[in-house]
């Protein structure tokens, strides 16, 4: 089954609050910059990929016309977030859930159902960044070039004092196994 409706506009990706707007954290000197890259991804979404993932996800889903009316009546498309994961070099999102009023007027099973389906447009359009939109030998977006050898990313690590520390201890054990060997447990021929 598939869901026949417009294409709404992408989410603005104004993600979480900045770290100067928490009360609990002092305000930097200087705001951090944005490793998540909203901005480039919202500017990859508007160019086509919001329109594609999502195209594709109405042929799969199984949410109802008026279940869709839910989510656009509670401006639901626009509290997703998408931004870049620098850790694992991936897409990352959030998918927004139902408001509590609306959950207390619908059955428990269409709420998972709706926010299970949100959740699943989510991975689609992060899988379709990255597959379709994102190329993975493109540096300028945080990925390595592919023909560069991984060893040429590695860095040089000096031997540090646990390193020396360490081979001290597996000499030591060393000696004391040549030593069972020689005279036997607790010493004697």
């Amino acid at each position: 089954m598939s869901l026949d409706v417009p294409v709404p506009d992408p989410p603005s990706l104004h993600g979480p609050q900045p770290r100067s707007e928490y009360s609990a954290i002092d305000a930097p000197a200087e705001e951090p910059e944005d490793d998540y890259r909203r901005e480039e991804v919202a500017e990859i979404l508007e160019a086509g990929a919001w329109h594609d993932a999502f195209e594709e996800w109405t042929t799969q889903t199984g949410l109802l016309v008026a279940d869709f009316e839910l989510v656009t009546e509670h401006e639901l498309v626009d509290e997703f977030d998408f931004y870049w994961d620098p850790t694992t070099d991936e897409v990352g999102y959030q998918a927004p859930t139902l408001p509590e009023a609306v959950r207390r007027d619908l059955e428990v099973g269409d709420v998972d159902e709706i926010e299970l389906e949100l959740d699943s447009l989510g991975r689609m359009v992060s899988e379709m960044l990255e597959n379709d939109y994102l190329l993975r030998d493109d540096e300028r977006f945080g990925f390595f070039d592919d023909e560069v050898p991984e060893s040429e990313f590695d860095a040089e690590v000096p031997e540090s004092e646990f390193d020396a520390e360490r081979e001290s201890v597996d000499e030591e054990l060393r000696d004391t196994e040549s030593r069972d060997v020689e005279f036997g447990p607790g010493g004697e021929r």
